[in-house]
């Protein structure tokens, strides 16, 4: 499957935001966009004039690089979200807030979304009792996502359990820590995305 192999930290200077993309790192003085703040490049400290087409452009490419998702698969999401009901902007969202690599992310159980999707590849986790390894399976209200027996002595998880209060955890999930076990309470709402995104600009641009 191809996927990015290149510096994390270069994604968060181009987009000037932080995508936590590199896990506790993130949250250190030596995260790369609180050390260079400008756009990785000869021209990254040039002044730069950027068209609407380049705001929607960028902020595509934000959400994208946020949830590692690439283009053709976010293509995809975003017709998937144009042909359901309601907002299409917010539908793309809750499309993405429901992978089952992102919620793994939210509960605690990877310090990124990245380490997430490897954890679900190689067969850690449950989904409702039975053993799953795609990480872009949309759960459900109700669905329960628990760590196999043999998974709970890994080291990184357990750490990453003790950290996930600093991250906090969205209203919509619910995580029974002792039992490496969360529970998919209700279907995520605008509210619970709380990185800045503006959904509509990434409808601007497909929509073009």
């Amino acid at each position: 499957m191809a996927r990015y192999t290149g510096p994390s930290c270069r994604l968060c200077r181009r987009e000037g935001v932080e995508l936590f993309l590199k896990g506790e790192r993130c949250y250190t003085d030596k995260c790369g966009i609180k050390r260079r703040s400008y756009p990785p490049g000869q021209h990254g400290q040039g002044r730069i004039k950027v068209s609407d087409y380049g705001v929607q452009l960028r902020e595509k490419q934000k959400v994208r690089r946020i949830y590692g998702i690439l283009e053709n698969q976010f293509r995809g999401y975003f017709e998937m979200a144009d042909r359901m009901k309601g907002v299409t902007g917010e539908n793309l969202l809750f499309i993405l807030e429901r992978r089952l690599d992102n919620v793994a992310y939210r509960l605690g159980f990877a310090t990124s979304r990245d380490e997430a999707r490897q954890l679900v590849r190689h067969g850690h986790f449950t989904l409702n009792g039975r053993k799953v390894n795609i990480p872009s399976i949309q759960v459900k209200a109700g669905d329960v996502l628990q760590l196999r027996e043999k998974s709970r002595k890994i080291a990184a998880i357990s750490e990453s359990l003790e950290g996930v209060v600093r991250r906090g955890i969205p209203q919509w999930l619910e995580l029974e820590k002792d039992a490496f076990k969360g529970t998919v309470k209700l279907l995520p709402v605008r509210e619970d995305i709380t990185m800045p995104i503006q959904e509509q600009l990434i409808v601007e641009l497909y929509s073009k």
